[in-house]
């Protein structure tokens, strides 16, 4: 088989062969003969192989597999709507109201020397900023009936004031929108009147808790004086279940789990915690994007991870209950069944084509820091200037937010 090979990736399980058709974005299951002749050919560029299988592979060809065209451009589809977009579809900003915390958490990536990502600083957002960032979101979401404002830090909560005089701001002045707003804290400095005013301003809540005792104030203490913070975080929870029970089904957990710790400890916690049944749960590996020292995951982490994930596929197939799935494992396979199931057929490739994921730069997650720079969202480093896609005085760097969409 002469000229270029087909566009395709081959891979095997213990139970088949497979194949991964790029121009298709199909995976189909292939005979063992038909899997080692395409191998073959990827390998050494030629193809020997029996009558049988060339017919086979002639079937494959006749229904559009293995087509060896490819894109000839990388270029994002919204390209050439990128700017319309920026300017009349933004559908989320995140305030950084202040860069400072009450918390030194040993994994925090601002916990750093500052080279990779910002450090902890006393900085704070001014209400100036602030409400040019309410107006940025209103004059750029013309066509977004339903827009959302995040509060950040640091621990947004040390700027309680500020983020009053933010909600009120909004719904004031964002006429024609259905808003709602979302703030990330730590918690310890909640108190029944703040629960009080988000729940009349659809503030959904999320709250950072690494598991039992022993674990969350491993990594999770005060800046003043080295003590773990768990006590008064659980303390602040159990405020809202028992005070603000109507409030409490808009609370959501956010656990960072630390390969480190013993895995089936953080599962039976929360399996057993009365305190937090019934919450939503977000959970993630340390973040070691912005650190020099990167994260040493022992094996029995893995085997015990795996075996977890293990469990949710038999509650899948109906083999286990639910009751025997943990809720670190299934927030895990979410992830990766919405990755899988986003994997839908196509009819072949167009000559400008782009890769699956990026977003489109500021559209749905514009972070906006202390100083009033614009970054894609909250999870990118602010010392990077490439980052940075514009400021609120200045408005968007079209030029650098499709640099950061055309990425390939």
């Amino acid at each position: 088989m002469a000229g270029e090979k087909p566009f395709i990736h081959l891979f095997k399980t213990p139970y088949g062969h497979y194949m991964f058709d790029v121009n298709k974005n199909s995976i189909i299951r292939l005979k063992d003969s038909v899997y080692n002749a395409l191998n073959q050919e990827q390998n050494d560029g030629y193809l020997d192989v029996s009558e049988a299988t060339k017919n086979e592979i002639g079937i494959l060809k006749s229904n559009g597999f293995l087509s060896t065209k490819r894109p000839l451009e990388i270029r994002h589809p919204e390209d050439e709507f990128l700017e319309y977009r920026l300017n009349n579809s933004v559908r989320k900003i995140t305030l950084q109201v202040t860069q400072q915390c009450n918390l030194r958490c040993s994994y925090c990536i601002y916990s750093g020397d500052g080279e990779l990502q910002r450090s902890h600083s006393a900085k704070t957002m001014s209400w100036v900023a602030a409400k040019k960032g309410i107006d940025f979101l209103i004059n750029h979401s013309r066509d977004i009936d339903d827009i959302n404002i995040g509060f950040y830090g640091g621990e947004p909560l040390l700027e309680y004031e500020l983020i009053k005089r933010c909600i009120d701001y909004a719904n004031n002045n964002a006429e024609g929108k259905n808003i709602t707003f979302n703030i990330t804290t730590n918690a310890t400095l909640l108190n029944e009147e703040i629960i009080e005013y988000f729940d009349k301003n659809n503030m959904n809540m999320m709250i950072s808790l690494d598991g039992p005792k022993e674990i969350h104030n491993k990594n999770r203490r005060f800046a003043v004086n080295g003590c773990g913070s768990y006590d008064l975080v659980m303390e602040k929870l159990e405020m809202i279940k028992k005070r603000f029970p109507h409030y409490y089904s808009r609370v959501s957990i956010s656990m960072v789990i630390d390969p480190e710790n013993d895995l089936s400890c953080t599962n039976e916690f929360c399996a057993s915690c009365d305190t937090i049944k019934g919450l939503s749960f977000t959970s993630s590996i340390v973040d070691d994007r912005y650190s020099h020292e990167k994260n040493f995951i022992p094996d029995d982490f893995l085997k015990k991870r795996n075996y977890e994930l293990f469990k949710v596929y038999l509650s899948k197939l109906g083999k286990i209950s639910n009751d025997y799935v943990s809720v670190t494992s299934m927030n895990e396979y979410q992830r990766e069944e919405y990755e899988f199931t986003s994997i839908k057929p196509i009819e072949g490739l167009v000559e400008r084509f782009h890769h699956g994921g990026p977003c489109i730069p500021g559209q749905a997650r514009l972070f906006i820091s202390v100083n009033g720079d614009l970054y894609p969202c909250e999870r990118v480093s602010e010392t990077s200037e490439v980052m940075k896609i514009g400021t609120l005085d200045s408005g968007f760097d079209i030029c650098k937010a499709r640099n950061l969409l055309n990425i390939g």
